[in-house]
């Protein structure tokens, strides 16, 4: 084996006993995956900024990562509309020409042997109104964050109430979107329900303070999301739609729900209720406890016995130990996909890994 530099060997990054579960193939929903191994979400801002289309240097990017032989690509955040963007150069699929950007991409990805699917989004309150087609932001309670836009560092726009018709339009353009996204040939969708999003902002009392029947209680606050979730599956099948949501907040980092446990099992119902059989609960620290000495994967398994994929800052043998001890089924990683395209290759082999550096990877794309 080779030499693994003292970094390295702090993330767990040793090909020790790792063959046995994170290398072995698995059925989730309608996909086939090579192995356990997801490449999680990231935001790169590569694509057009005006058309929201992405190019080659995309097509590359995802096509190298496929080659790897990861198991499953879950693509950056793509906006489901011009109103749902927060960030410059964020790619979208609601436009033909976008359709067919990715399209190039997803002939790559599958050309390789590799499996895609399309993380649609919608930011909410978490824009500015030069980036939503100068509109304002939409969010469930006309309440701005605090703080500057991601990457664009002009301070939040006060956003716009939506109406019910409004709500009834986004829930549309969810359903549009994973209809766009088989249409670009990705295998499935994860809706954006986490982070602080707009889907996030119905569900958090923080940022909804609405009196109809979209606001109250927690159970209640979820309709929004619920009612998301079944318009997708409505429109590709429940065994082609995951959905993300946590605790964490990109404008509000330190958060958690009062109560961890009473809160993972509401959302838990609502997933069921909707219909969802794939689920991404998301964490910056996957063995951070938050109660009865569980985790948040832990805490969710407790109530879900479907499809989890965990992450949150992993390292291989903590991946692992998850999946061997049945907490997640498969395992993302983020940034180590990043600095590393043949990520899969240097843990089978043991090579040493690249670590991501932000001022040498953020603005790269390789």
């Amino acid at each position: 084996m080779s030499q693994i530099s003292k970094e390295n060997r702090s993330l767990g990054y040793l090909n020790k006993g790792l063959e046995s579960k994170l290398f072995e193939p698995i059925k989730i929903g309608a996909w086939n995956l090579r192995s356990r191994i997801a490449m999680a979400p990231l935001t790169r801002s590569f694509a057009d900024d005006q058309t929201g289309v992405v190019g080659e240097d995309i097509v590359e990017y995802y096509r190298k990562r496929a080659a790897d032989g990861v198991g499953l690509i879950i693509s950056e955040g793509t906006v489901i509309s011009p109103r749902g963007k927060g960030n410059p150069g964020v790619p979208g699929i609601y436009s033909d020409e976008q359709i067919v950007g990715w399209k190039k991409v997803t002939d790559a990805v599958h050309k390789e042997g590799g499996t895609m699917i399309a993380q649609i989004w919608h930011v909410g309150r978490l824009s500015h109104h030069e980036l939503a087609g100068n509109l304002p932001p939409q969010a469930p309670s006309a309440i701005p964050a605090e703080g500057l836009v991601s990457r664009f560092r002009k301070p939040y726009d006060i956003p716009e109430e939506m109406t019910t018709e409004d709500i009834n339009e986004v829930i549309n353009q969810y359903s549009q979107a994973a209809k766009n996204a088989i249409a670009a040939g990705f295998d499935g969708v994860e809706i954006h329900g986490a982070h602080g999003y707009l889907i996030d902002q119905f569900n958090s009392d923080i940022t909804n303070h609405r009196t109809d029947e979209y606001g109250g209680d927690l159970a209640q606050r979820l309709k929004f999301m619920k009612e998301v979730i079944k318009a997708v599956i409505d429109a590709i099948g429940t065994e082609r739609t995951m959905i993300r949501f946590s605790a964490f907040k990109g404008d509000i980092p330190n958060y958690m729900w009062d109560d961890p446990e009473m809160a993972i099992r509401t959302f838990v119902e609502a997933f069921k209720e909707a219909g969802a059989t794939m689920i991404h609960p998301s964490t910056m620290q996957f063995d951070r406890v938050l109660a009865d000495g569980k985790t948040i994967h832990q805490l969710v398994r407790k109530y879900w016995d479907g499809v989890i994929i965990g992450v949150g800052t992993l390292n291989p043998e903590m991946a692992n130990q998850a999946i061997e001890e049945g907490t997640i089924d498969v395992a993302a990683f983020g940034r180590p996909f990043i600095a590393n395209p043949d990520f899969i290759h240097r843990l089978k082999s043991g090579k040493e890994l690249e670590v991501y550096d932000v001022n040498k990877h953020l603005y790269t794309l390789i």
